[in-house]
């Protein structure tokens, strides 16, 4: 199967001028959207105690999943990203997820984060990832609000929620005219599906609960890493 994986480079095409936005790498399924470490799936901790952030951060990584999302209503996540940003260094992708204003850019780029997810389209969000040099992938659930995100200057398009919009199938008809646009869909996305995404078009998949459990809750790191092995097998 091909390897599918994501870039969080800031500077392209995040920044090119939206009247070029419209063309770029064909969503044809099978294509490689874009090269980066992290590779195609995109691990998102939310929630939990705060206590396993970092357990749940290293067997996620050493299980071979390199991207990693740390939303802003987990306790700590601040210090997860900063720990995970000191101790992976380039071995691994760090970013920041629910972002809703654009001060949580300034704490999380401090700490380290090379990417900002937000559920939602915020242009001033926008202008301030860019100015903290992250990468942008705000949400969209419509054909319109991602091409209006696209122009706005993300990185990608967070498809959201994905699999109450119709999963796959809905993704292949939204990228069959916005083939130009990356997106990386997210919302009930499970292990056994991930592949489907990417075989729609997607450059990468987001993953929460159906990944991570209640690793943040209970600690039970176990059965993470074994639900990590199988998605990274199932991707490979």
């Amino acid at each position: 199967m091909t390897n599918h994986t994501i870039s969080t480079d800031p500077a392209s095409p995040g920044t090119t001028d939206a009247s070029e936005r419209t063309s770029g790498p064909s969503s044809t399924p099978g294509a490689i959207r874009h090269r980066h470490a992290a590779g195609p799936a995109i691990a998102i901790l939310r929630g939990g105690t705060g206590a396993h952030v970092e357990d749940v951060i290293a067997t996620l990584v050493d299980a071979g999943v390199r991207a990693i999302e740390i939303t802003t209503n987990t306790p700590r996540w601040r210090e997860g990203i900063a720990w995970a940003t000191e101790r992976y260094g380039t071995a691994a992708t760090v970013g920041v997820g629910t972002v809703l204003e654009p001060r949580q850019l300034d704490e999380a780029a401090a700490a380290g984060a090379t990417f900002a997810v937000s559920p939602h389209l915020d242009p001033e969000i926008g202008e301030r990832a860019h100015e903290r040099s992250l990468g942008w992938y705000p949400g969209a659930a419509t054909p319109t609000e991602i091409v209006h995100a696209w122009r706005l200057g993300a990185r990608a398009v967070k498809v959201f929620p994905a699999a109450q919009l119709g999963g796959p199938g809905f993704l292949r008809q939204v990228l069959a005219p916005l083939d130009f646009v990356d997106v990386i869909p997210t919302g009930g996305i499970g292990i056994d599906d991930a592949t489907d995404y990417l075989a729609a078009g997607a450059i990468a998949v987001g993953l929460g609960s159906p990944l991570v459990g209640d690793a943040l809750t209970s600690g039970d790191l176990d059965a993470l890493r074994s639900r990590a092995a199988r998605l990274v097998t199932a991707l490979s």
